[in-house]
Parts: C-alpha cells; structure tokens; sequence
C-alpha cells in the first residue's frame, strides 16, 4: 500500500542557515529512510524526541512543503505511485479521505473559533458528501464510539472548553470518519488516561480488521506499541537504524540503542517518606461551568460540576499523584488552587488564605506556586524565543538581576531538562513535542518554586527524556523540598514518583492516601480498573473490544 524508498529530506533556506550544525546542501532531517505498509498491517516507528519520526509521517503526506522549504532524494509511493507527482487536487483528494492523520497536539489541530460540530462535519461533507444533517449525526455517533460522553451536547462546544483528554478524542474521530486506507497516528494516546487509551486501541484495532486499513503508528510509549503493532522501525538521528517484527525487536534487540530504549520504561515504586510540614491546603473548592445552550436547556440553564467540594493537605518536600480518566477534574482543581480558574471554596498557602487576595496581591506568591501546563505548544509564546519565555519570570520577580545573569541562567535551565544552551535563540515551532515539554519545565524551575504542579509533564517525552526528566524532578525535590502535585495518566511514572495518590472521577475524589498501600490494595472499584488497565499484562495484544470493561 505504502512504500518509502530511500527518503532522504533536507532543510534548505533560512531556516537551514539558522541551524548551527547544517550542511553546504542544507540542513538534515531524513536521510535513506526505507520502509513498507501493507493493507490492514501497523507498522510502528519509535525513537527518541526528534529523531524525525514525525517529520517522515508529515512527509507522506507532503505537509512538510507548505511549512518550510525543503528539498528531498528518493520517493514516497502510494499504491505504486510517486505521491510527489500528484497534482494539488489529488493530493487532496487523498489527504484526510484515503490517508488520515492524527497529529501530536491536539490544541493546535483544532480550530479556536469554530465548534466541535462543525469540525467534525467538514471531512464528512467534503470527502463523503454527506449533508449538514447527516454530517452531524454522523459526527455524534464518531464522538460516542471515541468515549466522550453526551456527544450531542460535546457537538456545540469549543476546543478550549474540552480537557486535553477529550480534544485528542476528537481528533481522533476526525481523522476515523472517512475511513481512510491508512491511519498515521502521532502519539495518538499521549493525551489520554488508561482506561480510553484501551478504548481507542480496541476501536482501531476493530477498524483494521473492517476496513482492512494500515496503520502507521508513531509513538514513545513501548508498551502501546508491543500492543497494537505487528513490526517496529527504530529511529535515531533521522535514519532508520533497525526494524523487525515486535517479538524480534523487544526480545532480541540488535542495536545497542534499541537495547538503550527498552531499559528505560519507568519501573519500581517510590519508597515511602517522612511527612514534611503543611504546605497548602483547600476547604471545599469546586469549579462550576455553565453549559453550552442547546434546544433541550434553553429555559433552564445548567451547570457542568468539574469539581465537587473538594478537601485536601498537600505537606513539604512529597510528591502528590493526581490520577482519573480524562474530564475528572484533575486540571480543573490544579487551576483553582493557582486561582487560575473561578471557584468557590478556601486556599490556603503557610496559612495565608489565597482566596481572598487580589490579582495584584497574589503576583508576589506566583513565583513560589508553579505550573508546566499540559500542551506546551499552546502554553508557549510563539513571538519568543526560547530564552526569553524562560526567562520570563526572572525579568518580573528577579528585577536586580542583569541581562548576563538571566542569561546564565536561562543555560543553566535548559540544560538541566537535557537541553542545548545554545537552544535559546531558537523559537517553539523549531522544536518537536518532547523538546517543547522540557522548555516549558525549564520555564517553571528556573524560578525555585515551593509547589509544583506538573500537568501531564512527560506525556509527550520519549521513555529516556522520562527517564531523564523523572530523575531531575527527584533531585531537584532533593535539593530544595519542592512540593509536586504530578498529574498524569502514566500510572507507571506516577509509581515511581508519588508519595501520596489521590484518585479523580467526575469532579470527586474516590480515594486517596499512601501510594504503596493504593497501589498494593486499591479500596475502590473504580481505581481498581485504573491500575488493571494501566499496569496489567503490558504485553497482551488488543485484539476487539469485547476485552474492554
């Protein structure tokens, strides 16, 4: 169906020229990329941020071209044509309908100023010719079989009133709704909590076998991949340095690399640690929106709860695990205690009622009460270089400090997230998924904060920047007693990190306390599922969605 031989890819331009370690013929991106996907087959490509694997995936469909200027050696071959001599119109008659894409950042996919119903419409009526009518039941019923729940309703909202979780759900119905031959899915799951991620393996695995489609599968997670795929490509430096069969790959790996990548899934638990003293705590906080207008509430105006009178203690120096399933509220009460979001309720920070402070009141604690958000691409400035938004909050709560202080210490910064100082000039979109993440931690550490909230820090990381990044957020606690509220849908990492666990569902917490003892003897149903889904039999294949609960 697909057949890439000998691809090699070169920025050239500018762009090129801006690049330290370019060549005469411009700068590198791909070199002698061979590989081939058969009809109803998935073929994974895993590597580390950067390695190019999103940029082969965007080549496929041409995209790089319109981005940036680009030259390229060998050919890409859609069904035994060179995809490189197709016309604009075919291109996009193919792009969307015959190939779809589901792309890394669902914030950045999706249109701010159009609704979800008419996004999802749009393919449905330009590829299928179906009308607005059919177009929006259609759309409901993509949205259902995704797992988001009321899709009806979901159809009149906008992205920005959708958690992370629910926004890569409706990229993913987007990209399912003309039933395209070949699926390319970038990090497909990173934005999803366990129990949708089993969901959606099942419904594309349930869609292979019924539509017979391919699916090229770009991701860091190893687990995901040893589950859906049936061969591995490993990526390094933008050449491909091994591929087989995924029995092959993880059990008898070639390269030492491979070898590297396979190491460094998180494992084992945090050892348990002495209470620290009482940093913040919350009285009854909840956050409640009002819903979308609809026919069926236009004379009664209803609220959402995204949280529910919620009490907690977060002490010193621990590390507190947030967990649920997309939607629970776990943003949503990050966003009330950093007073970022209107609630109702009480904060309390060493005492001081947070509540009660004005904006201007509450700037001086700002720096001492960090966030890394979950979509760094959305939560970076992309007028700025990368130094400058590190350097943001020194320039407002460090005014003594001078430009080669702030300097140094923009360095200092990124190369503690595994970064090239000499990054700094460079601006976000130059940067993959994973390298954005790490920008956006160094922007929060720079300034020392006493609590830090970390949003989905290492879902868009490859497993040896996690491993990297889990180990520089546990010296940095070391060092300075650093308070994390972690969270996250990677059941693993939060693991290997958390002292204490507080579990989410539907705005209210169903449990919380000890993470060994949560882990070892979870009280409720609910969180019972969460870990079967998350740390069950990691090897086992989803084969149809009967095996989910």
């Amino acid at each position: 169906m697909l057949e890439v031989r000998n691809f090699s890819l070169w920025l050239t331009g500018d762009a090129a020229s801006a690049q330290p370690d370019s060549e005469p013929e411009g700068k590198s991106l791909l070199r002698d990329i061979s590989l081939a996907i058969g009809e109803g087959e998935c073929l994974a490509l895993a590597g580390e941020s950067g390695s190019g694997k999103s940029v082969m995936a965007l080549s496929i469909l041409r995209l790089m071209e319109e981005t940036c200027r680009s030259r390229h050696e060998g050919q890409i071959l859609w069904r035994g044509e060179d995809i490189f001599t197709f016309s604009g119109r075919r291109l996009r008659s193919l792009r969307g309908n015959r190939i779809a894409m589901i792309f890394q950042e669902p914030m950045s996919a999706l249109n701010p100023v159009f609704s979800i119903g008419r996004q999802l419409a749009e393919p449905l009526m330009l590829h299928r010719g179906l009308n607005r009518h059919e177009a929006g039941k259609e759309a409901a019923r993509l949205l259902g079989r995704t797992g988001i729940d009321e899709p009806e309703t979901r159809l009149a909202s906008y992205p920005h009133q959708l958690s992370g979780g629910q926004r890569q759900r409706i990229i993913i119905a987007m990209a399912l709704a003309c039933q395209p031959d070949l699926l390319i899915a970038d990090e497909p799951t990173t934005s999803l909590d366990v129990t949708i991620q089993e969901q959606i393996l099942a419904l594309l695995a349930d869609l292979r076998r019924e539509y017979r489609m391919a699916v090229l599968l770009i991701s860091h997670d190893l687990t995901l991949v040893k589950k859906l795929a049936e061969r591995v490509a490993i990526m390094r430096g933008g050449r491909l340095i091994e591929q087989g069969g995924i029995n092959e790959i993880f059990q008898a790996p070639k390269e030492e690399y491979t070898r590297h990548l396979l190491s460094a899934i998180p494992k084992g638990q945090m050892q348990a640690r002495q209470d620290g003293e009482a940093l913040l705590w919350t009285r009854r906080l909840a956050c409640h929106f009002p819903l979308p207008v609809t026919w069926k509430n236009w004379l009664k105006r209803q609220q959402f709860i995204a949280l529910d009178e919620t009490t907690l203690a977060f002490r010193e120096g621990l590390t507190y695990g947030i967990v649920g399933e997309s939607g629970s509220g776990k943003t949503t009460l990050a966003m009330a205690i950093l007073r970022l979001a209107k609630s109702q309720g009480k904060v309390y920070y060493l005492g001081q009622p947070l509540h009660g402070l004005s904006a201007k009141a509450l700037r001086p604690l700002r720096r001492q009460l960090q966030i890394v958000f979950q979509d760094p691409f959305a939560s970076l400035s992309p007028r700025l270089t990368v130094g400058e938004i590190v350097a943001e909050g020194l320039r407002v709560h460090e005014r003594q400090m001078d430009k080669e202080e702030i300097a140094q210490a923009v360095a200092a910064s990124l190369a503690e997230v595994g970064l090239e100082p000499a990054m700094a000039h460079r601006y976000p979109h130059e940067f993959s998924g994973g390298q954005r993440q790490r920008i956006a931690i160094a922007r929060a550490i720079i300034l020392k904060p006493r609590l830090l909230i970390l949003d989905e820090p290492t879902s868009s990381l490859d497993v040896t920047i996690q491993a990297q990044i889990i180990d520089l957020l546990k010296a940095l606690q070391n060092r300075h007693r650093v308070t994390y509220l972690f969270i996250s849908h990677d059941l693993r990492v939060v693991r290997s990190l958390a002292d204490y666990l507080i579990v989410m569902r539907s705005g209210r917490i169903v449990e919380q306390g000890r993470a060994d003892r949560i882990f070892a003897r979870p009280g409720q149903p609910y969180t019972q599922r969460l870990l079967q889904a998350a740390l069950g039999d990691g090897g086992q294949k989803i084969e149809d969605s009967e095996q989910i609960d």
